[in-house]
């Protein structure tokens, strides 16, 4: 029993452990964000139709009632006055990414996701929403038909509910009717903002840059930016060089870490964490507490009345721990791993015996918990 929970503790801690020492060089354009080129989000509120019964609930949602009249009476239908709640419609909140350099005409994903009581999505068709960013100003219009990836049922005492019916998207659902104005070819400066700032990695991006250029046209500002001189590049364009520097091979550095997550007990090691020379012990309180009370009767034809009796039953268990286990310093990840395996304890356990190695100062990581 020792050795196979040894085994899961180190499948646990081993399951991305591995990985960054196979990652290799990695490409420019998958470590850094262009300065200018980013995406810009956008939000609308619309409304879905086509419901089986499945929408707001009116009176408990009247800003559904409200868009509902809204769009009747742009259309030509004067619904002033009326009483009407139908409950084949959903007030939902429609969001979407505008990618960079995106034109007008083009088309791009949108997820839409209800704000009422609805029960579901599922067959609904969003009506014509108009899509905006952070400026107020509208950039796409969405429509289209909504792919839910739930299903729900409900019978009078019971539901069954899978995945998020109230939420999901329509592929290509939005047309793009305005553009971010952004001039890309009249940049002389362009910056690499690196995603995980970290000075070895922005020095390496620098002198791999003015290698393939064979001049200096790169210079690190700091941990995070590398500027480009566009004009020192000698290209056409600032995208004629971006082209040339995005696929050039990179080994990044990087912290560090531990990140454990709780829940699924997952543990993750990066192929730097080091731990210092430490004795760990380690054991499980059990504590029970059972209640079975006695109902005493009075005999029969007796005066009296049914007492309940209290019974009460306490114990505590103590789970045989490891003892005084030493842990080696360990200079590789795979000595780390086997020196943590030693103590043979389950990843939960582990868990804890980390957090306590961190609090002694033995842990030469960054502990991060989910």
């Amino acid at each position: 029993m020792r050795h196979i929970r040894s085994l899961i503790a180190g499948f646990a801690i081993l399951i991305l452990a591995g990985l960054p020492a196979l990652a290799g060089p990695i490409r420019i354009k998958d470590l850094v964000e262009f300065d200018g080129v980013r995406g810009n989000d956008l939000v609308g509120y619309g409304l879905v139709v086509g419901l089986n019964g499945t929408g707001d609930g009116l009176r408990n949602a009247p800003f559904t009632e409200e868009i509902m009249s809204n769009i009747l009476e742009r259309l030509g239908v004067n619904v002033a006055g009326e009483q009407f709640r139908p409950k084949n419609v959903a007030a939902v909140l429609v969001t979407a990414s505008l990618p960079p350099f995106a034109r007008a005409g083009g088309q791009i994903d949108v997820t839409v996701s209800a704000i009422g009581d609805a029960e579901s999505l599922l067959g609904g068709t969003l009506v014509m929403t108009p899509l905006n960013a952070a400026d107020g100003q509208i950039y796409a219009v969405a429509q289209g038909t909504i792919i839910a990836g739930g299903a729900a049922a409900r019978g009078e005492a019971a539901e069954v509910v899978q995945g998020v019916p109230t939420s999901g998207t329509i592929p290509a659902g939005a047309r793009v009717e305005r553009e971010i104005a952004f001039e890309l070819g009249s940049l002389d400066q362009l910056r690499l903002a690196l995603r995980e700032p970290d000075f070895t990695t922005a020095g390496r991006i620098e002198a791999v840059v003015n290698s393939a250029f064979g001049r200096a046209v790169a210079v690190m500002l700091d941990s995070g930016t590398v500027q480009l001189d566009i004009a020192r590049t000698r290209t056409a364009s600032p995208a004629h060089a971006l082209a040339q520097i995005e696929n050039l091979l990179v080994e990044p550095e990087r912290k560090a870490r531990v990140v454990v997550d709780q829940r699924s007990g997952t543990i993750v090691m990066g192929q730097d964490v080091r731990i210092s020379r430490i004795a760990v012990s380690q054991g499980n309180l059990t504590l029970r507490i059972e209640e079975t009370p006695i109902a005493v009767q009075p005999n029969p034809f007796a005066e009296g009345e049914t007492v309940v009796v209290p019974r009460t039953a306490a114990a505590i268990d103590e789970e045989p721990g490891i003892g005084l286990a030493e842990v080696p310093p360990g200079t590789t990840l795979s000595e780390v791993v086997a020196g943590l395996n030693a103590l043979g304890v389950a990843p939960r356990d582990m868990i804890d015996i980390l957090k306590s190695i961190k609090a002694a100062g033995a842990l030469h990581a960054e502990f991060v918990v989910r």
